[in-house]
């Protein structure tokens, strides 16, 4: 894409005054605790006046590298807590929802594999992705599977899959037999239109009375809802999928480390992972590279109702248990970005950049201030320690494209096409990890710690 695509689709997602407003009121009322609360709340009174079960559906696709460790977890789930799983069998994307399919295959493949010895799972590193052919095999011996077989026999499957072994796969269809073409497109067809239905987008996404868990990194959050609920009959006290803790000691020589940091300004992952990685960055010592990149909408990529709503709720829910700052939010989109790149252009020369930064993203998702004025951009200024004054007089700088650009090309070259992203290299300048999320710094700090860790 390039930088003049780019700037096109920035004027045309640009909302009016009113309609930033608008759409900044909805999104806190979406993402509020209170709401949320609440609607915990009356699933729960209607639940139980209609004696339904604890139902949690599941929906998996077999070439996403997610799904292969969601699965691996699904019999634990159902041991544990007092439900009814329902699975369903989706297909790839297709939609505005993933504008990068094929980019987002190969990161669920090489994350997933980099985070399952975290939770005790398995994923084997192999050269390639799923092929087609074995993936329709897949789709077509799990279709056959009642929940029982998914649980146990599906992950056996799943992980054939992920080896590419043919040979493997067709024992299983010998031995437990498969779905015809027609029954195994019927099934998924009913998934994606369930999902739909449900207001969703994604695979590896769990579903319980209103809300969405996303894998095992969600996991947790609809462990602890249904213990609240009296669901849990472990007497165990760690959920199966607990939160990765972010490590604070590290072992000498991390100052040796580069981290690099993408971000935007108008991104609510980055706010939420703002404080977390700054911390990160002082308390192991490494070198910090803080580098922006546009909104993706201002990007021309377009962001589907669904995928705001749920993106909303899910920042703000994991901003709140990690004790983030967080859900006063004003939107940025449009004019408000690019007056607040020009004077992180100006700020970055005073040595203040990350203030800068920091301060915008406090204004526009934790204070509720119109970074759209000029008396919301004079708070953001002074709070970065900064004169308005003075910073008011680069407000039309448009030097800050050239190196956006850059660092959205260089964030491509990892794998990456959103933010928050991370990229640790060595002392060399070699690449030793590269992720996507805020829910990833746990595993940026472990690697950290694993590289100056004393031999």
């Amino acid at each position: 894409m390039t930088e003049i695509t780019q700037q096109k689709g920035s004027s045309s997602s640009t909302p009016s005054a009113f309609g930033r407003w608008f759409l900044s009121k909805v999104m806190n009322r979406i993402s509020s605790e209170s709401r949320l609360s609440s609607l915990r709340e009356k699933r729960e009174v209607k639940r139980q006046k209609e004696r339904r079960a604890h139902v949690v559906e599941y929906f998996h696709q077999v070439d996403d590298g997610y799904s292969h460790l969601a699965i691996q977890l699904l019999a634990k789930l159902k041991e544990r807590y007092d439900i009814e799983l329902v699975v369903h069998l989706v297909p790839a994307p297709s939609d505005d929802n993933f504008p990068e399919p094929d980019l987002w295959r190969e990161m669920s493949k090489r994350d997933a594999s980099d985070i399952a010895p975290y939770y005790g799972l398995e994923f084997g590193r192999s050269e390639s992705l799923p092929e087609q052919s074995l993936s329709s095999i897949a789709n077509a011996l799990m279709a056959s599977f009642n929940v029982e077989q998914f649980c146990s026999i599906g992950v056996e499957a799943s992980a054939h899959l992920w080896r590419n072994d043919k040979e493997a796969l067709m024992a299983m269809v010998r031995k437990y037999g498969a779905a015809s073409k027609q029954d195994t497109d019927a099934k998924l067809t009913a998934g994606k239109e369930r999902r739909a239905a449900l207001k969703h987008y994604g695979s590896a996404m769990f579903y319980y009375e209103g809300e969405w868990y996303w894998g095992v990194d969600r996991l947790y959050h609809l462990e602890e809802r249904l213990a609240s609920l009296g669901a849990d009959q472990s007497s165990q006290q760690s959920p199966i999928a607990p939160r990765p803790r972010i490590l604070s000691e590290f072992g000498k020589g991390a100052h040796k480390l580069t981290l690099e940091y993408f971000v935007s300004l108008r991104s609510p992952y980055t706010a939420v992972s703002w404080d977390p990685t700054i911390k990160l960055a002082k308390d192991s010592g490494v070198k910090l590279k803080v580098r922006p990149v546009l909104p993706m909408v201002m990007r021309g990529v377009p962001a589907p109702r669904e995928k705001k709503v749920y993106i909303a709720i899910d920042a703000a829910r994991e901003a709140r248990s990690l004790g983030v700052d967080y859900g006063n939010f004003y939107d940025p989109i449009g004019k408000p970005v690019m007056h607040g790149y020009s004077l992180y252009m100006w700020a970055e020369r005073q040595g203040k950049g990350n203030e800068f930064l920091a301060a915008f993203l406090k204004a526009a998702f934790a204070r509720g201030i119109n970074t759209n004025s000029s008396k919301g951009l004079q708070k953001v200024v002074e709070k970065a320690g900064l004169d308005w004054e003075e910073g008011k007089l680069h407000l039309d700088d448009d030097s800050w494209k050239a190196p956006l650009e850059n660092n959205r090309l260089s964030m491509y070259e990892s794998g990456s096409w959103g933010v928050p992203s991370y990229r640790l290299s060595d002392a060399e300048g070699n690449e030793v990890l590269s992720v996507w999320g805020q829910d990833r710094i746990w595993l940026v700090a472990q690697k950290i710690r694993d590289l100056t860790r004393p031999s």
